[in-house]
């Protein structure tokens, strides 16, 4: 086995046997890293609550041949305002289970990891309600998946878009319209989202145009995934 260190954000967690946990971590240089941290459940362990959802940590790792051990783990940022809310806490897990699906494991996707960390700074900073949409929109771009929002994603036309469907690719016209509805207000903020204004839109109060692209990035962020977010319906009961 050979010794390396990363930095990563812990996606998940399950038990292993008396003491011992798997962690699912997206890193910085390995992908999506699945390893076990020995003894972490214990009162002692050296762990502490360092390894646990949300964490960024720095680590020390073996590889091994299915899953890897952690072997050291200090904490890069705490992340605690998003730990003390509970709303926050369901916005950010949206976010861990999204990158846990479309992160590939020992490939290294820098890009991913810093979108994620950036986007849980960004809603411990601002705690707007458009960091989880603005994420997952520019999530599909980054798969490769970059909905059409200047004309209609199925015959081409500049006319009114007033529907959007990611089967399609995108936003639609009057004559071709299907999927959700799409105001002009919600096609206008998901155009500054995908045009990089994630300052200045995270600023703004969300409003009603806020909860539709909400709506409508969850809707095609499950599109793309082909399965539901188990987040997405804590959310939505909130």
């Amino acid at each position: 086995m050979s010794l390396y260190q990363d930095q990563g954000v812990v996606l998940r967690t399950i038990r292993l046997g008396e003491s011992d946990r798997i962690v699912t971590l997206v890193t910085r240089g390995h992908g999506k890293v699945r390893a076990v941290a020995k003894g972490v459940r214990k009162t002692k362990s050296r762990f502490g609550g360092r390894l646990e959802p949300m964490g960024h940590v720095a680590l020390l790792l073996y590889e091994g041949r299915e899953l890897d051990v952690v072997t050291q783990a200090e904490t890069l940022e705490p992340f605690r305002q998003l730990r003390a809310d509970l709303d926050l806490v369901a916005r950010a897990s949206s976010l861990l289970e999204a990158v846990d699906q479309v992160a590939q494991e020992r490939q290294a996707q820098p890009r991913l990891y810093e979108m994620l960390v950036g986007a849980l700074r960004a809603l411990e900073r601002t705690r707007s309600p458009l960091v989880v949409p603005a994420f997952f929109l520019k999530l599909l771009v980054l798969e490769g998946s970059r909905p059409v929002l200047d004309l209609c994603a199925n015959c081409g036309s500049e006319g009114a878009l007033v529907a959007f469907d990611l089967e399609e690719g995108g936003a639609l016209c009057r004559s071709c319209r299907r999927g959700m509805p799409l105001g002009p207000e919600a096609l206008a903020l998901m155009r500054r989202i995908l045009g990089g204004e994630m300052g200045a839109t995270f600023a703004e109060p969300p409003g009603a145009a806020g909860r539709e692209v909400e709506a409508i990035a969850s809707y095609a962020m499950e599109h793309h995934l082909e399965r539901r977010l188990r987040s997405i319906g804590i959310l939505d009961r909130g």
